[in-house]
């Protein structure tokens, strides 16, 4: 079967590519643009396309007839290859469809991790420590991760560990074995218009799950007065483990701790020294506290709850941080902005940038600017920045004060501070 991949360097469909080609289908794709992934792709031979167009689909539609077409959402029926497929009678669907087939017909157990945060480094978790305790395990995570692929399959796999987003609707797709529950606090505006329906997703998330293991106060505010099922196991945190557990990040050290818990239940033959010691060894993921460069760092944090938890982080490092943030989605910053206030108070100073517009225009109306933004913040040093030579600046300036930088959010911020960094040292 021939999959192609319309939006292929994407989080989501990059890896999915990367496991549909290990198992045994044949794959290519399109995007906008190069990246990270798509050099990844294409260094293993998968065939993309960087033009998008009605002409480059039929020009391979022709050579190697299209099964399967599967989309971001941030494509619309109106896109030249979905017109193109459609005229084709080619079946076309979101990454969800084509994962539960791939699931179903190799007969794989799902190990789902879903939250509002903290999915990506809590998948990447459970993936290196199953396969540093020699247990075969496929799986498709939303970041480059130091120790394989983004997405993999292995043929002597039992276990699926799959990074199951809420956006979209994404993880009501799937019925897992064991669910893995992050953290829980509203988000995804768009998907879910009110928090009762983000908490309705997650209850319904739950039921379809054989065996759930989730943070105690978690479950508290999902459920509220309500009795959650039997099926769900909440989690208080262990001083012990903690104790023992080397990981930076409060939140970090919080969430191995329901690995440790599932690994316990998969592997009961594993000392909790042994398990302990594997986490402790997580190299962790890309855009996830990532070091460039001698006191800078790129981070995916663009909710007020993961942007404090990340400053935690990095004063576990070095008790002086500068941020350089760039909101995500007009959309999302309506409803986030009254939530601005304090997460930046550890901060010594923070650099703010314009939003970054995804999946809506540029023209809309009602973009709130950076200054309406920075009004609902209470941090006596907010510096209104743009993606510039100034900025650059100001940023070597503090990395040679010794202050660490962290450059956070979801959108063009990464690329550019990689751009100028990656050439230095990351000793």
């Amino acid at each position: 079967m021939h999959i192609y991949f319309s939006g292929i360097g994407g989080v989501g469909l990059g890896p999915l590519a990367e496991l549909a080609r290990d198992a045994g289908y044949e794959v290519s794709g399109s995007d906008t643009s190069a990246s990270l992934m798509t050099d990844q792709l294409q260094a293993s031979g998968v065939t993309i396309s960087f033009e998008q167009s009605t002409e480059a689909i039929t020009r391979l539609h022709q050579s190697a007839p299209i099964d399967w077409l599967v989309h971001t959402a941030a494509i619309d029926e109106h896109h030249p290859e979905i017109v193109f497929a459609k005229k084709h009678a080619i079946k076309v669907s979101k990454r969800d469809e084509l994962l539960a087939h791939i699931i179903t017909e190799k007969k794989l157990s799902l190990i789902a991790v879903s939250g509002t945060h903290g999915k990506t480094t809590t998948s990447g978790m459970m993936v290196w420590a199953l396969q540093q305790a020699k247990i075969p395990v496929s799986y498709s995570i939303g970041s480059q991760i130091s120790f394989g692929p983004s997405g993999a399959y292995d043929p002597a796999s039992q276990y699926f560990v799959y990074e199951c987003d809420e956006f979209d609707r994404n993880f009501l797709y799937f019925s897992p074995t064991y669910s893995l529950i992050t953290s829980y606090d509203y988000d995804h505006p768009d998907t879910y218009p009110t928090p009762q329906l983000y908490q309705e997703a997650f209850q319904q998330f739950i039921n379809q799950s054989e065996s759930t293991i989730a943070h105690e106060d978690d479950v508290s505010t999902m459920y509220g007065s309500t009795d959650p099922p039997p099926h769900i196991k909440p989690i208080r945190e262990s001083e012990e483990f903690m104790s023992q557990c080397t990981l930076a990040g409060h939140h970090n050290r919080r969430n191995a701790q329901l690995v440790y818990i599932l690994m316990k239940k998969i592997a009961p033959e594993l000392s909790d020294e042994h398990i302990i010691d594997i986490v402790n060894k997580f190299p962790g993921t890309k855009r996830r506290f990532e070091k460039l460069a001698d006191n800078i760092y790129s981070d995916y944090a663009h909710h007020p709850v993961e942007i404090e938890a990340t400053i935690q982080l990095a004063r576990e490092i070095n008790p002086r941080v500068a941020v350089v943030y760039q909101p995500h989605q007009n959309i999302r910053q309506q409803h986030l902005k009254d939530q601005y206030q304090t997460c930046f108070k550890d901060a010594s100073q923070v650099y703010w940038l314009p939003t970054y517009l995804s999946r809506e225009s540029a023209d809309e109306t009602h973009i709130l600017s950076p200054r309406d933004l920075t009004a609902f913040i209470t941090h006596p040093l907010v510096i209104l920045s743009e993606l510039d030579e100034k900025l650059f600046d100001a940023i070597e300036s503090l990395r040679a004060q010794n202050i660490l930088v962290i450059c956070m959010g979801a959108g063009s911020i990464d690329e550019w501070v990689r751009q100028r960094f990656t050439s230095s040292s990351n000793s």
